[in-house]
């Protein structure tokens, strides 16, 4: 037998061996059919450790929070729209597909002065 934790493995094949059941005298490999006494599990200690991230909460996905930076990233193009905020006349663009193929598309824009943004569904 081989014991690695609280683990026990057939020494032939090496198989996790199963627990003996109430009144057994020994265990049965059920790959290779070797017979390991069923003593060598007396005062035999299981123990077993779950990482808390094993088992998805959904309580705890709505603590994690995730912020994203966006240091360096394409502006946009620049373009001549008035901010609804500032009422400057120039501001960043970009547009995306975020409907059905079949309507318009969205388009995005960043005031080129105060960083205000705002959408527009083409």
């Amino acid at each position: 037998m081989t014991k690695l934790g609280s683990l026990l493995f057939c020494p032939d094949c090496g198989t996790l061996l199963s627990l003996p059941n109430e009144g057994e005298t020994t265990v049965l490999c059920e790959l290779c059919d070797y017979e390991e006494p069923a003593s060598s599990y007396d005062n035999f200690e299981t123990t077993t450790r779950s990482h808390p991230e094993a088992f998805p909460s959904a309580l705890r996905q709505k603590r994690k929070t995730q912020t994203k930076r966006h240091e360096t990233y394409d502006q946009g193009t620049l373009v001549s729209e008035k901010c609804p905020a500032c009422g400057y006349l120039q501001a960043y663009s970009k547009e995306m597909q975020l409907r059905s193929v079949d309507e318009g598309s969205t388009i995005f824009y960043t005031c080129a002065s105060c960083k205000h943004g705002w959408r527009v569904n083409n």
